[in-house]
């Protein structure tokens, strides 16, 4: 009962002083609403990321080719030099052949369940008259295809026989409809499109289109005419017209449920170089998880987030240090009335007691009204970046328990001090 007359005191004596109240609640506010809008806006950054990469397939292996870190050269005198990667271009020979991949899917045949291939054409511009969109041609596998998860709006997606016969079509964003053709995804289907990639016009014909949307890793133009969207086509059509008879620079191994990514990237690595890069003086291969990557981002928006809030902190410790100075300033006015509860028999430890409740409702307050305004200004900031709103609830909890903190500390001397007070000279106080 005691704590609950203590809070309801120190509510009156809020509404009694509202102007002196805000204005000491006003560096709790900034400095809790600081703290709030960036770890939400960090959290809300690292989950659309996360949930964008995980899409693409947490478990699936990268795996490409990479500059050999040392080279090693040994004079006629017999001294030994290392000397860093040699800048070479990567020849055909050097290149992941169809051989590779069906043998490398034999000796794992219980982890590899399929690889996903794609060959890229280069951005581009598609044109229809007058009319242009911005796009990033890609060619593509089956495989490929599942894994961007597209949404169909009209059409067909590519098929096996577009594969096999390397057909001239592409499937679509609805950005690029809207751009070309007046937005209607069934008259697009069907019609050419002229894509000038550098000084060479293509022709496709539309077979699909999808829906367009932000990973949350790319920049979206506020103009939808300037948005650059993927051109899907056939991956033998891509590899035709790159000329590209040999191999591939890089390729993803989607893997079997349950396999563990990051062990499995180790044994890729150690069977390609032993078998098929060991002689080979200027590249290797070299495989990474989405797993591992997803990870080290986190990681990273995290660390960011956090310095960056501790930073934000240091208007608290402002806010704090208000919070004391108006403590002693209302203990000086209200001497009188500390005299006449001690005299009336009121503890030192009741006294005390009273004026950090006093305290604590004056942050717990500031801190509430910093919260709502942290996540106010999070929610405007992360809708302005095109991600999805998520509140951090570590923050919310850490900002709670810093705003009882702060009530305690810095309103604790100040209470000790009004505790303290001899009543007879209290009384006398003018």
């Amino acid at each position: 009962m005691l704590i609950l007359e203590n809070i309801l005191l120190a509510l009156s004596g809020l509404r009694a002083n509202k102007v002196r109240s805000l204005l000491t609640m006003l560096g709790i506010i900034i400095g809790i609403a600081s703290v709030i809008a960036i770890m939400t806006l960090g959290d809300s950054i690292s989950s659309s990321v996360t949930d964008s990469m995980s899409s693409m397939g947490a478990n699936n292996v990268t795996v490409g080719l990479q500059q050999k870190s040392t080279t090693a050269e040994t004079l006629s005198s017999g001294m030994s030099f290392t000397f860093g990667p040699r800048m070479t271009e990567v020849q055909d020979e050097d290149l992941v052949t169809e051989e590779m991949l069906e043998d490398l899917k034999a000796y794992f045949s219980e982890e590899v369940a399929g690889y996903s291939l794609s060959e890229s054409l280069g951005s581009g511009t598609a044109r229809t008259g007058s009319l242009y969109a911005y796009v990033n041609a890609l060619g593509v596998n089956k495989e490929n295809l599942e894994d961007a998860d597209l949404t169909l709006l009209a059409g067909r997606t590519l098929s096996e026989r577009d594969q096999q016969e390397a057909r001239k079509v592409v499937m679509v964003s609805d950005l690029l409809v809207n751009n070309l053709f007046d937005g209607d995804c069934q008259k697009a289907v069907g019609q050419t499109v002229d894509v000038l990639f550098g000084s060479r016009y293509r022709t496709y014909t539309i077979v699909g289109v999808y829906e367009y949307e932000n990973s949350g890793m790319e920049f979206v133009s506020s103009a939808e005419e300037d948005t650059q969207t993927v051109l899907y086509v056939p991956l033998q059509t891509a590899r035709d017209q790159n000329h590209n008879t040999s191999g591939y620079r890089q390729f993803i191994i989607q893997t079997a449920a349950g396999i563990q990514a990051s062990d499995f990237c180790t044994q890729v690595e150690e069977y390609m170089n032993g078998r098929y890069y060991k002689d080979n003086d200027s590249f290797e291969i070299s495989a990474m998880s989405m797993e591992s990557i997803i990870k080290s981002m986190m990681e990273m928006l995290s660390t960011v987030s956090l310095a960056i809030a501790a930073i934000a902190g240091i208007s608290l410790l402002v806010g704090g240090i208000g919070v004391m100075n108006i403590m002693l300033v209302s203990i000086t006015e209200r001497t009188r009335e500390i005299g006449t509860r001690k005299a009336l028999g009121a503890t030192n430890g009741s006294i005390r007691l009273q004026f950090i409740m006093e305290a604590i409702v004056l942050c717990l307050l500031g801190g509430v009204i910093g919260i709502l305004l942290g996540i106010g200004i999070a929610s405007i900031a992360t809708r302005l970046m095109g991600y999805a709103v998520s509140p951090s609830v570590k923050g919310i909890i850490l900002s709670v328990s810093f705003s009882v903190f702060i009530g305690v500390f810095f309103g604790y001397y100040p209470a000790d001090k009004a505790a303290k007070l001899n009543p007879i000279d209290a009384l006398r106080y003018e």
